[in-house]
């Protein structure tokens, strides 16, 4: 140090100063404008890129949030549909049903009626042939009893009696 002392000179200590300056004036111009320019873009661009980041993971949870809405709205809508397709599925059948009821119920309708018109017919056709009987039998027996008086009026009385009792 104490050569440091003993070797001073004061002009070149001036030099020293000029020139110390003045690369501190090139570096401030030249250098750390640069370089202070390119850290403050450097942190604007990080500080863009984090806002960008929470924007895109806003805009997941949006997303998300949308789907599982839209994911809730198809199951509703699912479900909606599942129970109308039910709903006209028992429909259709209680109508199927009401017609085969119907159906039969008609069917039965018809059918009775045809019973009682050809029961109608067979009686008929029994009291035509009971009748013709009657007139065959009646005829051979008055020939037999015309002559006697009194078994003609019994006969009569007889056949009076019975058809009443039909």
């Amino acid at each position: 140090m104490e050569k440091l002392v003993n070797d001073f000179s004061f002009g070149l200590f001036i030099w020293q100063i000029i020139l110390f300056l003045l690369l501190l004036f090139l570096l401030r111009k030249f250098a750390w404008k640069p370089i202070l320019k390119a850290v403050n873009d450097r942190e604007e661009g990080i500080k863009n890129a984090l806002a960008s980041a929470e924007d895109a993971r806003r805009e997941m949870e949006n997303l998300q949030a949308d789907n599982e809405k839209l994911l809730q709205e198809a199951r509703n809508e699912r479900d909606s549909m599942l129970k109308e397709a039910r709903e006209i599925k028992a429909k259709m059948i209680a109508d199927a049903k009401g017609e085969a009821q119907e159906e039969a119920n008609k069917m039965i309708k018809q059918a009775q009626t045809a019973i009682e018109s050809e029961k109608k017919a067979a009686v008929a056709d029994i009291k035509k042939q009971v009748a013709e009987l009657s007139v065959a039998i009646a005829e051979k027996v008055v020939e037999k009893e015309l002559d006697s008086k009194d078994k003609q009026l019994k006969l009569v009385d007889n056949m009076l009696n019975d058809a009443t009792l039909n």
